[in-house]
């Protein structure tokens, strides 16, 4: 029996690899001959590159770079096990984790160290990139990475414009002749979820911009500043880029990634599933066990679990799915692939036990769920 086991991670508790880890050795306990593929998963946000250099026996490459408000960061890119592949957070560089909250002020803050994290990552050869863009601090549509990387843009007076969405304004012209010619030869893909355009109402200002510390009047002047660094690129590169779908991700990083970086945006456990050749391996298995941390009727829109449900119903290959809490709502999972859904916490318990205990109760879950299996298999 071929068992594949792709779990995303269980979020404050369970990394995707400690997940895969104790589904394997509660099902060992039942079918300890079966056949065990872990492919930790992701869907492109929080914990993409550790799951990728898990599923590859890739790396962690640690950097300083320049931090959404301009201080140095210590930050992280995964090298994948092919070494030819980097996978990018944008969060471990511009994160808004990394700025307090009564800092926070999209008008300064810079994309910059993510631009930093891409040149390091071409240092070393690579020839694909998969960034993923959630959880930025930043609504300076990619100029500072842009920036890192070599493109100018400038003022009325020909001098580089300074950081942050406030910024923008000031851009006369864009040069981006000095952009690294290391990016020509290399395929980006970028994870990204939300279809949001880079201005309007549901613009990258106004949807995220509250979240990063701006206020109204910021709103309406950071959607103003994108619109103009809009107009000004559009020339430069010829062609429109603003209301393509997620082009505001990562308050406007997309519309840089698209416009100047020639990426590819794609929804983040696409861009995993094809990374770690899920296909390949799933094609002929005989049951696939995938989860989350919270498993609901939001999990259908692009959620890891359903990622893999759909992949392996390509092959009529039956998934159970795992989670630590599942909601009233949940049934909608099945219409996707999920054929049955477990919750593995035992009963009433706090939310710290939860967490605490959550190796163990994957564990016992699994084992309960493999021997329900061989007591059906006496049956036939």
């Amino acid at each position: 029996m071929k068992i594949v086991i792709a779990p995303d991670s269980f979020k404050e508790s369970l990394s995707a690899l400690e997940a895969a880890n104790a589904i394997e050795k509660g099902f060992k306990t039942i079918f300890p001959n079966a056949i065990y593929y872990k492919m930790p998963m992701a869907d492109g946000g929080e914990g993409t590159v550790q799951s990728l250099v898990d599923a590859t026996n890739g790396k962690i490459v640690e950097r300083i770079v320049t931090g959404p408000l301009g201080e140095p960061v210590h930050a992280f890119f995964g090298l994948m096990g092919d070494g030819k592949t980097a996978v990018i957070e944008m969060a471990a560089a511009s994160g808004l984790h990394l700025v307090p909250l009564e800092n926070r002020n999209p008008l300064v803050t810079s994309t910059r160290g993510t631009g930093e994290l891409i040149a390091a990552a071409l240092d070393l050869g690579v020839k694909h990139l998969i960034i993923g863009i959630g959880g930025s601090a930043t609504n300076d549509g990619g100029a500072g990475m842009v920036q890192a990387l070599g493109g100018r843009l400038l003022d009325d007076r020909g001098n580089d414009i300074g950081p942050g969405g406030g910024a923008l304004s000031k851009i006369m012209t864009i040069d981006v002749t000095g952009l690294d010619a290391r990016l020509k030869d290399v395929q980006i893909d970028v994870a990204c979820d939300v279809d949001n355009p880079l201005t309007g109402s549901r613009g990258a200002s106004a949807i995220f911009g509250p979240q990063k510390g701006a206020t109204p009047e910021m709103i309406d002047l950071l959607d103003k500043n994108l619109s103009h660094f809009a107009d000004v690129a559009e020339r430069s590169i010829g062609k429109p880029f603003r209301d393509i779908e997620g082009a505001g991700a990562a308050g406007g990083l997309g519309a840089s990634l698209l416009a100047f970086l020639h990426a590819d945006l794609k929804r983040g456990i696409e861009i995993v599933l094809h990374a770690v050749n899920f296909d390949e391996v799933v094609k002929d298995a005989d049951l696939v066990i995938t989860g989350e941390g919270r498993i609901d009727g939001q999990t259908v829109y692009g959620k890891t679990p359903i990622g893999v449900a759909k992949a392996a119903k390509k092959y009529g290959v039956p998934v159970i799915g795992l989670a630590g809490s599942v909601s009233k709502d949940s049934d909608a999972v099945h219409e996707y692939g999920i054929d049955a859904l477990f919750s593995i916490v035992p009963g009433i318990v706090s939310l710290s036990d939860a967490f605490e205990h959550a190796a163990k109760y994957m564990e016992r879950t699994s084992r309960n769920i493999a021997a329900a299996m061989k007591i059906s298999q006496s049956f036939n």
